[in-house]
Order: C-alpha cells, then sequence, then structure tokens
C-alpha cells in the first residue's frame, strides 16, 4: 500500500507538545508507516529538540507557500519535511502560561493542514496537545479545534469530538456547552445524528457492526419521570428510530453502570448527553492512553485525549504512547478511507 502523506502539528508551545513531537518523530515505525509532514514554526520544533536532549534526522525544511504542489512534497531517503511557519514572539512564549502567540501558532498550523487536506496532499492530521485560552487568545472564535476545523469546511452535517482508550469509543451529544443549557440542546434529531455518527465513525474504524449503547440524561435513566423527562420525550424515541434503521444500539441506560458494561465488552461505544458524563470514565479507565478523534470532517484528525500538562511541561516527562496510538489511529482511518473512497469510485464507474 502506498503510504499515507499524514500532518503533524506541534502544539501549542508552552505545554508538552514540542517535546511528545519530537519523541514521535524518534520512532522507527512511525517514520516506516506514513510521509511524514510536520507544520509549524521552526524555533518549536527546537525547542522540543532541547527539551528532549535529542535531534531529529533528516528533516528538510520547506518555505511556507499558497502555491504548495505535490511536486514539493519530495519524502525521498524517508526524510521528514518541516513546512517552516513564523509566529511574531514565539520564542518568548513562557512555559506553562497560556498566551496570543502560543493560540496563534496552534490556529495557523491547524488552518494550513486544513487547507493542504482540502487540495488533496495530506491524508491525515495528528496534532500535538492545544490549549483552548491560548487559541482563544490567538484568534480563534470557535469553542475548540472542531468547531473550526466545520466551519472551514462549510460543514451542514454532524461533527463531534470521540474519545477513545483500551477500545472503548464515546461520542457525545453535546461536547463543550454549560451545563445549564443541556436539557435545551438535547433533542431526537441530535441524538439520532450522534449515534448515526457513532456509528458511522466506528465502521471507518473498522469496526463491521459496532455496538452501541446510549446514556440517559438523568441518574437512574429518570425513574420513569420522576427524575426527568429526557429519557421518554426524547433519548427513547431517538433510539427506537435508529433501531429501525438497523443500527446496533441500546439504551438509555444510566450513565454510571454504563461504562461497566463497555468496559467489559459488552458494547464498542457508548454516546453519552455531554462532556463530563463520558469524558470521566473514558479517563479514568484509559488516561495513559487515550486518543481523541474529530469525527464527521473530510480528514482524519486525531490528538492524544490529554491536554497541554502545562504542570510537567519542559521537563521531558510526558508519555508518548497517547500520542503514538493518535498517529496509529489516524494512518489506519486514512488507509480505510482511501480503500471505500476507491470502492465507491468503482462502483460509480461501473453505473
Amino acid at each position: 500500500m502506498t503510504k499515507k502523506t499524514i500532518a503533524l502539528l506541534q502544539g501549542d508551545p508552552a505545554g508538552i507538545g514540542p517535546e511528545l513531537l519530537i519523541k514521535l518523530l524518534a520512532d522507527k515505525t512511525v517514520r516506516e508507516r506514513a510521509n511524514l509532514l510536520v507544520i509549524g514554526d521552526p524555533r518549536i520544533f527546537a525547542q522540543g529538540e532541547a527539551t528532549v536532549g535529542s535531534t531529529i534526522g533528516n528533516v528538510r525544511h520547506l518555505s511556507d507557500s499558497q502555491e504548495l504542489t505535490a511536486t514539493d512534497l519530495d519524502f525521498g531517503d524517508g526524510a521528514i519535511l518541516h513546512l517552516d511557519q513564523n509566529y511574531a514572539g514565539i520564542d518568548e512564549v513562557p512555559t506553562a502560561t497560556a498566551s496570543a502567540p502560543g493560540g496563534a501558532s496552534s490556529v495557523g498550523s491547524l488552518h494550513r493542514s486544513l487547507e493542504l487536506s482540502r487540495d488533496g496532499l495530506i491524508d491525515a492530521i495528528v496534532f500535538m496537545p492545544f490549549n483552548k485560552e491560548s487559541m482563544h487568545l490567538g484568534g480563534n472564535a470557535f469553542n475548540d479545534e472542531l468547531g473550526y476545523a466545520s466551519q472551514f469546511f462549510g460543514l451542514t452535517t454532524p461533527a463531534s469530538e470521540f474519545n477513545v482508550a483500551n477500545g472503548m469509543w464515546n461520542g457525545r451529544v453535546t461536547s463543550h456547552v454549560a451545563m445549564k443549557d443541556v436539557p435545551g440542546l438535547l433533542s431526537v434529531e441530535r441524538i439520532c445524528d450522534s449515534i448515526t455518527l457513532a456509528h458511522d465513525t466506528l465502521k471507518l474504524a473498522g469496526y463491521d457492526d459496532p455496538r452501541i449503547v446510549v446514556s440517559a440524561y438523568n441518574p437512574h435513566a429518570g425513574d420513569n419521570g420522576l427524575m426527568g423527562r429526557e429519557e421518554i420525550d426524547v433519548i427513547v424515541p431517538a433510539v427506537k428510530k435508529m433501531k429501525q434503521q438497523q443500527v446496533n444500539v441500546s439504551g438509555p441506560l444510566p450513565a454510571d453502570t454504563l461504562w461497566l458494561k463497555v468496559r467489559d465488552g459488552e458494547y464498542d461505544a457508548a454516546v453519552t448527553m455531554y462532556h463530563d458524563q463520558g469524558q470521566i470514565a473514558i479517563k479514568l479507565l484509559g488516561f495513559d492512553r487515550g486518543v481523541s478523534v474529530l469525527a464527521g470532517l473530510p480528514v482524519a484528525i486525531t490528538t492524544p485525549a490529554h491536554g497541554t500538562a502545562f504542570d510537567i511541561a519542559g521537563q521531558n516527562k510526558a508519555n508518548v504512547l497517547p500520542t503514538l496510538n493518535a498517529f496509529t489511529m489516524a494512518a489506519n482511518t486514512a488507509e480505510r478511507r482511501k480503500a471505500t473512497d476507491g470502492v465507491r469510485a468503482s462502483l460509480d464507474n461501473a453505473d
């Protein structure tokens, strides 16, 4: 199989992203698996090397240009390409501090990677941890990178962040919103969209018949309306509707016991109603290896599920395993996406 091209983004320079990038690139299997294109300021790359105490060999630097073509991306001799960007003040960003320059570098590298995806020059994106406060200071008008990417591609279809650890997947009906707003955002349509996205995302990840369980919103699944009507009014109808569409889905089950069944292998994925309802369980059960997947976009995008870890930034203590897992998932998804597109193209040509 032809190697896919994966863009690697350096993450917030004040966090552990720069050292994670260097540790990832030092892994021989990573370099053998895909063509690697690092996007960002070379000073951040050098910062990562200094933190880890090692130098990455065979790195070829390219001047960033809007006219970049496939011919410019020469990975001969196994070279790592570094698309050089320049961000004012990046070498003055203090460790473990949110900053506008750090956020601007994150937003800028993300934007450039999305452009390269749109132009067909890369097959997947893996980003080292971003800091949302820094990104806001640096010009991101959205709550997170998913909102930015969705706007870039002009999506009219659902997109969501999934978290994956130890084979357990978590999709969410609502994500980075205030808890007071969650009940008003729950609807049959939105829950059905989330179940569909979970089903399609897991199929793309290699699951033939994904087993999905849907979480209740209220304690004890509402106790037949005693503790709330969200289960009766929107969640049960959504599950029934998706079952009629031959999706392998169950629920709603109480959120506190649902994750025991996912952990024990009865289900592949849980669709929860809000952020912490799934994140607490996933991080407790697999924080040291978790991956976040931005699903519903036209390109595979993954990142380690942990954050910028300001408490250990610059100390060469960061565990690279979640980043390796994120890279592997991005590569696998990119390969399956290409294979699926090829099959569809063959069928279209046959018609």
